[in-house]
């Protein structure tokens, strides 16, 4: 197998509470250097991490992390909706793969998914039904959360599974570094909120209307200073991409549930997306880090990354 990775931070404000354009412009360039990877990488299948949002996952039965055979968008803040292009074998196979490594992976035979695993898909590859995918679901807004041991190892486990396909596999985390969006939690919701975070009851368009309305006028707030969200920390965030780029995957075991959502917010589980992509990446040995773009972007209440790695030349020659 040859196989490479992408991390790619996702926002529903991309497009609806833009930063200034020199910044967007920073973005685009460093997306469009991603695309470019991808391009000359050529993958036959890509494995996204990626979280939701409470719009497939709910606390009626909440895994850490699970696997999709088949899945579908909900289309929510504009994003696509309808079925992914999951290639089902690969999925099945990796699955099993995973199991034999002693992993307790959940299965899908029918996921749902949100904006985090359809804006990857629209931005790097033009819509959702345009490449092999095998989606893989990991929390990060639930709790109780794992510990980060956990997410390495699947991501490792999933690493090697995917080895054995003998392909060209691109592993895509999806997910922001830190950020803290107004994200609801069970821990003393109302009724009404917690029905609805243990039951899942899909919302009338016009509810999402207003929840999605109230998520861009928070990134308004927030960009104003007129919010009261734990702020974006681009030293913490420098810290997880250090972390990846240098390869010390295994320091990441040390990270503990709570630091995190210190130092990076509510939402700053979504790095375990990355975790695991790099994780996978490692598993066929050492790996280079090809580019890495951040930038702090409170306007999309995101640390905004994108980072691209590939194996080092040895492991090609040798893959």
């Amino acid at each position: 197998m040859t196989a490479a990775a992408v991390g790619l931070s996702h926002s529903p404000l991309i497009g609806k509470n833009d930063p200034a354009p020199e910044v967007l412009a920073a973005v685009e360039n460093a997306v469009d250097n991603a695309r470019a990877f991808i391009r000359a990488f050529d993958p036959e299948l890509v494995v996204l991490y990626a979280p939701d949002h409470y719009n497939g996952f709910f606390y009626k039965e909440m895994p850490p992390f699970c696997l999709a055979t088949e899945a579908n968008a909900v289309g929510d803040f504009g994003s696509a909706a309808g079925p992914l292009s999951v290639d089902t074998k690969a999925a099945n196979a990796i699955a099993r793969g995973v199991l034999d490594r002693g992993i307790d992976l959940t299965v899908s035979a029918r996921m749902t998914v949100d904006h985090g695993f359809v804006q990857p898909l629209e931005v790097l590859f033009d819509g959702i039904g345009n490449v092999p995918v095998v989606p893989v679901f990991i929390n990060g807004v639930a709790t109780p959360l794992g510990p980060m041991s956990r997410i390495r190892a699947l991501g490792t486990a999933i690493g090697e599974a995917a080895a054995e396909l003998d392909r060209r596999v691109l592993f895509l985390g999806s997910g922001g570094l830190s950020h803290d969006p107004p994200v609801p939690v069970l821990d003393g919701a109302p009724p009404r909120v917690a029905d609805a975070l243990i039951e899942g009851h899909p919302p009338t368009p016009e509810q999402r209307a207003r929840g999605e309305e109230r998520v861009v006028q928070a990134g308004r707030d927030y960009a104003a200073g007129s919010a009261r969200m734990i702020p974006i920390n681009p030293v913490w965030d420098n810290q997880v991409l250090d972390t990846l780029e240098s390869g010390r995957l295994p320091e990441v075991d040390d990270w503990g549930v709570e630091w995190m959502g210190a130092e990076g917010g509510g939402s700053a589980h979504e790095v375990r997306t990355w975790i695991a992509a790099f994780a996978s990446l490692a598993a066929s040995g050492p790996y280079r880090m090809t580019s890495r773009f951040y930038e702090p972007i409170p306007e999309w209440i995101a640390g905004f990354a994108v980072a691209t790695a590939e194996q080092t030349a040895e492991q090609k020659t040798n893959g």
